[in-house]
C-alpha cells in the first residue's frame, strides 16, 4: 500500500464557510477513490484565514513565520492538491492569490491539482476557467478536467446533492488516478538548496 499526502486549501472567509464545505466533499471523494486504488492516504487540510496575517507579513518582508513554512511546505510536498476559493468580482479572492504568490517557482510543477470555487450565483461559474485555472496552469501544475463551482442552491442539508454531487465525484476520480499513476512524493523541496556543485559553479577550474 501507497501512503500518499492530500493538501486540500480553503480560502473561505466565514465560519461555517461553503467553501470549506465544498473542499472536504472533494477530499472525501478523493480519499476513497485512492483507497479503492489501495494508497492509504492523509488528508492535511489549510484554512488560510487562519494565516491571513503571516501571509501578509511574508509578502511585506519576504521571510515566513514557522507556522506558515509548514503550511507552504504541506502544500508543495503533497502528492496532490485541492484549491477552493470563493469568487469575488469574478475572481479568486485576494488571500487565495496572496498565498500562491508566496509559493516558490517551480514548487507545484506537475502536481495534480483538482480546482473549486463558490459562488453566491452559478453566473460566476465560468471565473474557475478564465480566473482559478490559468493560475495554476502558469505554476506548471497539472490540472484535472473537471473543475467544481458550487453556488447556494446546488446545496441540499449541507450535502453535495444532484448535479453538484455528480461533478464531485467526477473531479474526486479525475484527481485520484493523477495521483495514484505518479510515484509517491518524496515531500518539499529545500529552497535554499544549493542545485550545483563549487566546482560547477566555478565551472571546473583548479583553484
Amino acid at each position: 500500500m501507497t501512503r500518499r499526502t492530500l493538501a486540500v486549501v480553503s480560502a473561505g472567509l466565514r465560519q461555517p464557510s461553503s467553501t470549506r464545505l465544498l473542499a472536504d466533499q472533494l477530499a472525501a471523494v478523493t480519499r476513497d477513490e485512492l483507497a479503492r486504488r489501495g494508497d492509504d492516504v492523509d488528508v492535511r487540510t489549510v484554512e488560510l484565514r487562519e494565516h491571513a496575517h503571516d501571509v501578509v507579513n511574508h509578502l511585506l518582508t519576504g521571510f515566513p513565520s514557522p507556522a506558515l513554512r509548514e503550511v507552504l511546505d504541506t502544500v508543495t510536498g503533497a502528492d496532490g492538491l485541492i484549491a477552493v476559493t470563493p469568487i469575488f468580482h469574478a475572481s479568486y479572492n485576494g488571500l487565495f492569490k496572496s498565498f500562491f504568490d508566496l509559493v516558490e517557482p517551480g514548487a507545484l510543477a506537475d502536481r495534480p491539482v483538482l480546482v473549486g470555487a463558490t459562488g453566491g450565483t452559478a453566473r460566476h461559474s465560468l471565473a474557475l476557467e478564465h480566473a482559478v485555472r490559468p493560475m495554476f496552469a502558469h505554476l506548471r501544475s497539472v490540472v484535472v478536467p473537471t473543475g467544481v463551482f458550487a453556488a447556494p442552491e446546488d446545496w441540499s442539508a449541507g450535502t453535495a446533492d444532484g448535479a453538484l454531487g455528480a461533478r464531485v465525484a467526477r473531479a474526486g476520480g479525475e484527481l485520484a488516478e493523477q495521483i495514484h499513476r505518479r510515484p509517491a512524493s518524496t515531500g518539499a523541496g529545500d529552497p535554499f538548496a544549493l542545485t550545483t556543485s563549487f566546482d560547477e559553479l566555478l565551472g571546473g577550474r583548479d583553484r
